[in-house]
């Protein structure tokens, strides 16, 4: 799977007002919830802050990939953030996170889960990468930086 296959342009944002995990990822799932109308922004919030009850989805390096399952998803979903001022996520690294991948799976979508948290990873594993993304200015950029890059194979 390639990264473009689950974002788009319009969920790849630039924010400069996060300021906590907690209220990044209640924006977060207010924005999904808009675009996919079937999804329930509160339902959306709490698999997420669920899911890093669990334990952080930061990977280090100022990247986190929170993710959860959800009812009523009909495919994998993709959020691309970029924020001006990292925020903290609990980090295994300590680093203040920046970049955030949000990924929406549907229910029974165990294997295709799975696979594409190793593709994000392995992705967002790369320091040139990352340092790409971060260089951008406009959501568009950003977009376009995300999809040109060379999907990594997991391992």
């Amino acid at each position: 799977m390639k990264i473009d296959k689950i974002l788009t342009q319009s969920r790849t944002l630039i924010i400069s007002e996060g300021r906590s995990k907690k209220r990044l990822l209640e924006k977060a799932s207010k924005l999904l919830a808009r675009m996919f109308p079937e999804l329930d922004s509160c339902g959306l919030f709490e698999g997420l802050i669920a899911r890093e009850r669990l334990g952080s989805t930061a990977i280090g390096n100022g990247v986190a990939i929170p993710h959860c399952r959800v009812p009523y998803c009909r495919e994998i979903l993709g959020m691309l953030i970029l924020l001006d001022e990292g925020v903290e996520f609990d980090a295994i690294d300590e680093h203040k996170v920046d970049l955030l991948f949000i990924l929406l799976v549907p229910m029974e979508s165990t294997h295709e889960h799975l696979e594409t948290l190793a593709l994000l990873s392995n992705l967002f594993s790369d320091a040139e990468y990352c340092a790409k993304l971060r260089s951008a200015t406009e959501s568009d950029t950003l977009f376009q930086s995300a999809i040109e890059c060379k999907t990594p194979t997991p391992t």
